[in-house]
């Protein structure tokens, strides 16, 4: 991936992702987060949106100068759940919503 990719990735990826990694990982032990979202086929009993989140916080820890390629894949699957979720605004207080916790298992919280 050439360079000037890679860095508008990292940037979108800054901007949706408002939820620090301390945040996020209380967030994904809670019985909330655990009730959203598609499950994965992993048999694992996690949303897809749940093992992101995992995944999220794992590359929130990572030096700029350490992400991969995988990394940066997931990083832009993030941006475009995101930014695809955030059209999909359902009309009223969203504060308990499971529109809501789903996005906040891609480690964005819309009320935020």
């Amino acid at each position: 991936m050439d360079k000037d990719k890679s860095e508008e990735i990292y940037k979108a990826f800054k901007s949706v992702v408002n939820m620090t990694p301390a945040q996020l990982k209380l967030w994904l032990d809670s019985k909330e987060s655990k009730a959203v979202g598609s499950k994965a086929d992993s048999g694992s009993g996690k949303s897809v949106g749940h093992h992101s989140g995992r995944r999220i916080v794992e590359i929130q820890h990572k030096k700029k100068a350490e992400l991969d390629a995988s990394d940066f894949a997931h990083m832009q699957k993030v941006v475009g759940y995101v930014h695809r979720h955030l059209e999909q605004r359902p009309h009223g207080d969203v504060a308990e919503t499971p529109w809501r916790y789903s996005l906040m298992n891609w480690g964005h919280d819309p009320t935020q």
